[in-house]
Parts: structure tokens; C-alpha cells; sequence
């Protein structure tokens, strides 16, 4: 296999890590962590190194089990692990990694990226690329593991990496454990330290917790009140929750971006008005856990089944919710793009234009296309089909097409490629409730301003 064309100089992609071990120590005043990183994995071909990401953190050991000798070496923020002897075809290996520093976000085309530093506290957000800055690991998104993460850090703190768990205090600092068992990218793992309040919300049968900054507790109520509904209102419209539970964290902090994690979702408080005003980046966030997550991208070129997609599951809530109707946002949006530059290719964007949105409104646009040319009730089949055939996978474009062939004939394939591989920005097909078209809030980011991940 060869490295991610979007990517590559991430990841190795003769390796493949079933299960991450993060034992850390983080001393926030400081900017210090230290820790352990052990990688159960195996090669896909013979080799005697594999190679690993690590970006402003030095590693100080490397040691593998079963008694197996192991050299490292550091450089240009890879991580080179060779071995004693050649690993055969599927051979599987354990290295336990000790490394320390202060991490720092990595600066990307994508601008920067990875750990971050709060004015109280920290959040990681790596998509794509940005986890190496806080632990060694194989950052491709077609590598979906397991995680097991442990963190000490100050008493004052509360540490998100999951699900919340209750923390053990011992000698004036607390350890925090998280457990990720579904199979999860390196991109998606995220860590949330801060000072926070945390209310626990029934979301249905999954369960819920929102973590917050104690003085905008009432903003934080009125725009999260309704997040079981849209709950209901996404599992009706594309099948079981995916994943063990939901956790929103809002930061103190202003953050360009709201942004989704395996099981989670950040929003600063600039993102939280007390008046629902952005509550389609809140609708946008929860698709992902369908979207992106349980069903992840094999490669970066596809990414438009990431954002296409939660950016149509914005204009669902809006119409299951009383707002402007799906039909209505994507006229409004369609001749939005149809003002702009045709020169964007969906189903192979570039790297530079993976986040451009474009993608998200014309992924959402060619979703409404084909649901206006089979109906509603064949259009949300394939949905719920394609959720269940790719739980805790990952897929490419051609997956969806084939689906959607099996599902309605090579017409509509047909129709879709228009959509995904011209630059031309194809018509919208008969069809629908035809319905006025809704004005453009000025909520809504236009080509080329930051849009939702």
C-alpha cells in the first residue's frame, strides 16, 4: 500500500497498530507531559523498521517484548523503530515508547494544528493531521485502533479523552482512565483538560454529558436543549447511534472552528450564544459520529463522505425542526455555488482544498440530488445501508456508488458521477417539494471561510 497521496509524509503504510496503550503525565503550568506509549501492531509485508509519527516530542526509548532488541532514531518528525531481525508478513510486534517535551501544535498547510494550548487548559484537535504532536503513532486514517489512555495531570483539572469517568487522587494529583474501544483513527482520539462543570444528558438510550465553563452554564442549557431530539431525529434518519456515548466539551476559549472526535465534539464559547443561533454546527458535530467516525474516509481525497455528508444532516435537523426545508437550503446554496469559481473536482479536491466549502455544500447538494431523484424513503435506505455496512470501517467513494448502483441501478450512478468528478456544478434534478428558497443566514460561512470539520 503507499501513503496517503493528501498525506504523504504521515504514516506508514506497512504498518498497521490494532491497539494504543497512553500512559501519561501532564503538569499543565508547565506545558510538560511525559509518558509512555505502548503500540501492538503488525506489518503488512516483510520489513526490518517500521516508521512512525512524532512531531516536537523526543523520544528517549524504545523497547520491544518478547525479548526482541530494537534501535531508534529520530528525525523531521518521524520515528524510525528498527528491529534485530526482518518482521515477516503479519507479523505482529509490541514496542513500548518513552518520550517527553512540550508539546506544541505542528504548523500545516491546513494551518496549525494538534495540541493546544488554552488560556486555562488544553484541547487536541489533529484532523488531519495534528495527533503525533502529543503521541507516537501511525497517522493515516485507514488505521483504526483501539485505545487504552491514562492521564496525571493537576487536581484543579478535568481530563476529557472519552466517555467521563470519576478520576483517582493520589499525592495531590489525580489520574484520570479512558477506555476507546471501537476502532478509531489517530486524528479522531482527542484530549480535553480544563475546568470544567459537567452535566449528564439522556440522549434516548445513548448516553450523553456536556462539560462547560460554570459562567456560561445558562448558554450552554438553552443551546444543547435540544440535543436529544436531534438524537432521535439522526437515529430515524440514519440508523443506531454508533458509538458507546456523546461528549460535548465548550471551552472558555473562542475557537475558530467547532470540531468532532470519536464519541465527542468541541465548540468554543464563541459557538454558544444562548439563542440557538449556530445550531447547525451543533447538528453538523453529532452527524459526524456517524459520518467520518463510525464510518470513516480509507483516504483524505473522500472527504466529502465526512463533511458532504454532516453538512446535509444540518438542512435534516433544519426541516425536522421546523426550519427551512432540505430542498429549500439546497436551491438557496446551489445558486450560491453556481456564483462561484468551477474549478473544484468533489471526489478529489486536492490537499489544499480538502476544509474549501465547497465540499461541504456540494457533498450536501449531490446527497439532496440523489434524494430527489429516488424519494425519500430509497434515499434514507441507502443512508441507514451505508451506516451499517461500514460501522467502525472506513470506505471510499466507489463504496458509496456501488451501493447506491445495487441499490437503484447504474442511472443513478451515472447521475452522482456528474456530481462528484466534473468541475461544472451540474443542475439539481426534478423532483421534491420544490420549495422557495431559504435566504442564506449570515451565520453560514461562505466559499472559502472557515466551516465546520
Amino acid at each position: 500500500m503507499k501513503p496517503d497521496a493528501y498525506t504523504p509524509r504521515s504514516g506508514d503504510p506497512n504498518v498497521r497498530i490494532d491497539h494504543y496503550d497512553l500512559v501519561l503525565d501532564y503538569r499543565v503550568g508547565a506545558n510538560r507531559l511525559s509518558g509512555t506509549a505502548t503500540l501492538s501492531g503488525r506489518v503488512r509485508d516483510r520489513a526490518r523498521s517500521i516508521s512512525l509519527d512524532l512531531i516536537g516530542l523526543r523520544a528517549s526509548r524504545v523497547k520491544a517484548t518478547r525479548g526482541m532488541d530494537v534501535t531508534h532514531r529520530q528525525s523531521d518528525g518521524r520515528l524510525k523503530v528498527s528491529f534485530a531481525r526482518a518482521l515477516e508478513a503479519g507479523e505482529t510486534f509490541t514496542i513500548a515508547i518513552s518520550y517527553a517535551g512540550s508539546p506544541r501544535p505542528r504548523s500545516t498547510r491546513w494551518g496549525a494544528l494538534g495540541w493546544e494550548e488554552l488560556a486555562d487548559g488544553v484541547l487536541v484537535a489533529s484532523q488531519p493531521t495534528g495527533a503525533p504532536t502529543w503521541f507516537p503513532c501511525n497517522d493515516l486514517p485507514r488505521d483504526k485502533a483501539t485505545y487504552r489512555i491514562e492521564i496525571t495531570t493537576d487536581p484543579e483539572y478535568t481530563v476529557v479523552a472519552g466517555e467521563p469517568t470519576t478520576p483517582e487522587t493520589r499525592r495531590g494529583r489525580r489520574t484520570w482512565r479512558f477506555e476507546l474501544a471501537v476502532p478509531t483513527p489517530t486524528y479522531l482520539v482527542a484530549l480535553h483538560i480544563g475546568r470544567y462543570a459537567r452535566r449528564d444528558v439522556a440522549l434516548g438510550a445513548v448516553r450523553g454529558a456536556i462539560l462547560y465553563p460554570r459562567a456560561i452554564e445558562a448558554r450552554v442549557d438553552a443551546d444543547f436543549a435540544d440535543l436529544p431530539r436531534m438524537m432521535a431525529a439522526f437515529e430515524d434518519a440514519f440508523g443506531p447511534y454508533p458509538l458507546p456515548g456523546y461528549t460535548v466539551v465548550v471551552t472558555e476559549d473562542d475557537l475558530e472552528i467547532p470540531l468532532e472526535a470519536q464519541g465527542m465534539a468541541v465548540f468554543g464559547a464563541n459557538h454558544i450564544d444562548g439563542r440557538g443561533g449556530l445550531e447547525r454546527l451543533i447538528a453538523h458535530e453529532l452527524a459526524h459520529q456517524w459520518f467520518g467516525n463510525s464510518v470513516g474516509v480509507h483516504r483524505w481525497r473522500d472527504i466529502w463522505l465526512n463533511e458532504g455528508f454532516a453538512c446535509y444532516a444540518e438542512w435534516i435537523w433544519s426541516e425536522r425542526s421546523g426550519g427551512p426545508d432540505a430542498h429549500g437550503l439546497a436551491l438557496a446554496h446551489h445558486a450560491q455555488l453556481a456564483h462561484e469559481p468551477q474549478d473544484l473536482v468533489l471526489s478529489d479536491p486536492g490537499a489544499d482544498r480538502m476544509f474549501d466549502d465547497r465540499v461541504y455544500k456540494r457533498g450536501a447538494l449531490t446527497l439532496h440530488a440523489l434524494r430527489l431523484t429516488l424519494g425519500d424513503d430509497a434515499f434514507f435506505g441507502i443512508l441507514r445501508a451505508w451506516t451499517a455496512a461500514h460501522r467502525d470501517g472506513t470506505a471510499k467513494t466507489a463504496d458509496f456508488l456501488r451501493l447506491c448502483e445495487e441499490t437503484a441501478g447504474p442511472a443513478v450512478v451515472e447521475m452522482l458521477r456528474a456530481w462528484l468528478d466534473d468541475e461544472e456544478l451540474p443542475r439539481l434534478p426534478k423532483g421534491g417539494s420544490h420549495a422557495t428558497p431559504a435566504p442564506i443566514s449570515p451565520s453560514l460561512p461562505a466559499g472559502g471561510a472557515p466551516a465546520p470539520r
